[in-house]
């Protein structure tokens, strides 16, 4: 198959239909909690051929080629301002016109040269500012992008990757294999535990901890195609907050002194964000907000974050030019 044709392919992909059920519901929340903000997010997030997608390239399967076609199709390195950490191993290319790159395939064997994801979802990544040595847990890890933008970033001493659901734990494998070189897959632990349980099976053995939470995906389920799936997640939604908080009292406990933690989803919603956080500060003594004011500061050229927020957490918005998110991430030290 041809590069156009690949293209073409994936132009069609792009051709969904909006969930009624969904977008009404987000429609009140949301109203309620941006005000007119949620006007501009929805027309990006209800119209996907105005959708960007950012390029990570794999360290461990280099192509002056690939980078040279990037640039040769208006692609350019994200990430121009000067954060407190980026790594000059992390290559990642992103452009304003939208459209989606090729996706490679997977094969046995075979490493893939890039992975595609939304730009936002290196956020929490980068602001894990994972050290060569450290022993760094990802509690929730498939589909496995923030695990590989952790690898191309620094080499941990151990980098434990947990997934409790059976399907996405294969998804996670698959993508591990795809990208990982056998002696690093090698050196990694990939489990299947309850996430809620893992701070207690593992106390104090993490430098790291991301949190990329199950949450309410407002870009996926806003095209649900199964009306009674969509209404059934509307009504289980209700219950996120509560799992998020226990994976959070978790995480903590798997921290060490003086570790870091990274909390992610992928929605707007503030009862599964700042209203989590919040419950976990106010309940936990031993709990320290850390302050991403630099990192928001550097990275204000290319995306859009929501105003009055507090200093340890950041919510980026989808806009035209820069429909990267959402994407919440919040920042905390255990002392």
């Amino acid at each position: 198959m041809t590069f156009s044709q690949l293209e073409n392919k994936t132009k069609w992909k792009l051709q969904k239909q909006i969930c009624k059920v969904v977008l009404d519901h987000f429609e009140k929340q949301y109203t309620t909690e941006l005000g007119d903000t949620w006007t501009s997010v929805r027309d990006v997030l209800t119209y996907p051929s105005c959708w960007q997608y950012a390029i990570l390239l794999n360290k461990f399967s280099p192509s002056a080629e690939l980078e040279d076609t990037l640039c040769a199709k208006g692609y350019h390195p994200a990430f121009q301002g000067s954060l407190p950490y980026l790594p000059a191993s992390l290559k990642c290319y992103i452009r304003r016109i939208p459209g989606r790159f090729p996706a490679q395939k997977h094969q046995a064997g075979k490493l893939k040269e890039y992975y595609l994801l939304n730009a936002a979802s290196l956020l929490p990544v980068l602001a894990l500012e994972v050290k060569d040595g450290e022993d760094v847990l990802d509690l929730c890890a498939a589909p496995g992008g923030k695990s590989v933008a952790v690898l191309q970033c620094a080499w941990p001493g151990h980098f434990h990757c947990n997934e409790y659901d059976d399907l996405r734990s294969r998804w996670l494998k698959q993508t591990m294999e795809s990208f990982i070189p056998d002696p690093l897959i090698h050196l990694m632990t990939i489990s299947k535990l309850d996430g809620r349980q893992i701070g207690d099976l593992k106390p104090e053995l993490y430098d790291k901890v991301l949190v990329d939470a199950p949450c309410s995906n407002d870009r996926s389920w806003l095209f649900s195609s199964d009306i009674q799936q969509a209404t059934l997640r509307l009504i289980q939604r209700k219950e996120l907050p509560s799992l998020q908080f226990q994976l959070l009292r978790s995480a903590i406990k798997a921290l060490r002194p003086g570790g870091s933690l990274v909390y992610s989803t992928c929605t707007l919603s503030k009862a599964e964000n700042s209203d989590v956080i919040n419950l976990l500060l106010n309940s936990c003594s031993n709990v320290m907000p850390v302050d991403m004011g630099e990192m928001a500061k550097a990275l204000s050229q290319e995306f859009t974050f929501l105003g009055g927020m507090q200093q340890h957490e950041l919510l980026v918005l989808p806009e035209k030019e820069k429909a990267w998110g959402p994407m919440y991430l919040a920042k905390l030290k255990k002392v």
